[in-house]
């Protein structure tokens, strides 16, 4: 990787951009070499952006403005002679897709090195199964993780009930499941996050109910101390997030919850069995 990008990157790295103004990161670590000397009309014709979205990237980079976002990548030029790496490699060689990659296998590490204390985990899985019923909540970006946390957990668990829709209705949803006897809520709360999931998650506690969040940090706006918030990082490398140890954790989670149902086997070996009947699945 040249000594140009490594610059860029470690420019950008700490800032929670959004997926226009990382499309314009991208770009110009892939153009590294002319990034200094691109006015930002040109910068924005090469992303594919308005120039207003330029603008508005240099200030979240924490600068006035493009032009003294320019002014810094001039003044931190290497010397005249250092070697340019090839257009569009990253460090060892790898390219912004393989990079995105060890990113998130970086993720997976972490989230190893978080479990090395189980209880947690364990506790929250105590949780979720004594709830009856189990709502499942995650909006936009999490709603995904919601789901698919829900569809597994639906296999094992007597009543879950998934909450991926905001508005008006979702805070009679959780009134509903508080009335019909939950005591815990599972959700997932992914950026950018969503002031209904806030709101929400200040309904659940109002109501009495016991909060176990995934989310991508412990320091993320839905935390609250009273909560069991268990942290997995996302993947920012690439115009999207991407959430591979958020998805994990919520594997393991479930691993958790089947611990502490007594029937989970069982439930599992009948819906093996009705599938089975009705040829459910392809073999």
């Amino acid at each position: 990787m040249s000594s140009a990008s490594t610059r860029l990157l470690k420019l950008f790295e700490g800032h929670r951009l959004t997926p226009t103004q990382r499309r314009i990161a991208h770009c110009m670590v892939r153009r590294a070499g002319d990034a200094p000397f691109l006015s930002s009309v040109e910068l924005a014709e090469l992303a594919g952006v308005s120039q207003p979205s330029v603008t508005r990237f240099a200030v979240a980079l924490g600068f006035d403005g493009y032009p003294a976002l320019r002014r810094h990548l001039r003044e931190s030029e290497p010397p005249e002679g250092a070697e340019p790496a090839a257009e569009g490699e990253g460090p060892g060689g790898l390219n912004e897709y393989q990079q995105a990659v060890h990113a998130e296998i970086e993720n997976l590490r972490h989230l190893a090195t978080l479990l090395d204390d189980p209880a947690p985990v364990e506790r929250a899985g105590a949780l979720l199964a004594a709830s009856r019923p189990l709502p499942v909540l995650g909006l936009r970006a999490a709603a995904a993780q919601a789901s698919g946390f829900a569809y597994f957990a639906a296999k094992v668990h007597p009543d879950v009930r998934l909450l991926t829709e905001g508005g008006s209705m979702l805070q009679d949803r959780i009134d509903g499941c508080v009335r019909a006897g939950a005591g815990a809520l599972m959700c997932f709360a992914l950026p950018r996050h969503p002031r209904e999931t806030v709101e929400a998650l200040d309904r659940a506690r109002e109501a009495g109910l016991s909060i176990v969040t995934v989310a991508d940090s412990a320091f993320a706006p839905v935390a609250h101390p009273g909560d069991l918030l268990l942290p997995a990082a996302v993947g920012t490398g690439l115009a999207f997030d991407t959430a591979c140890a958020p998805m994990l954790l919520g594997r393991v989670l479930l691993e958790a919850m089947c611990d502490g149902l007594p029937d989970a086997q069982a439930r599992l070996e009948e819906f093996d069995a009705r599938a089975s009947e009705r040829g459910l699945f392809a073999e």
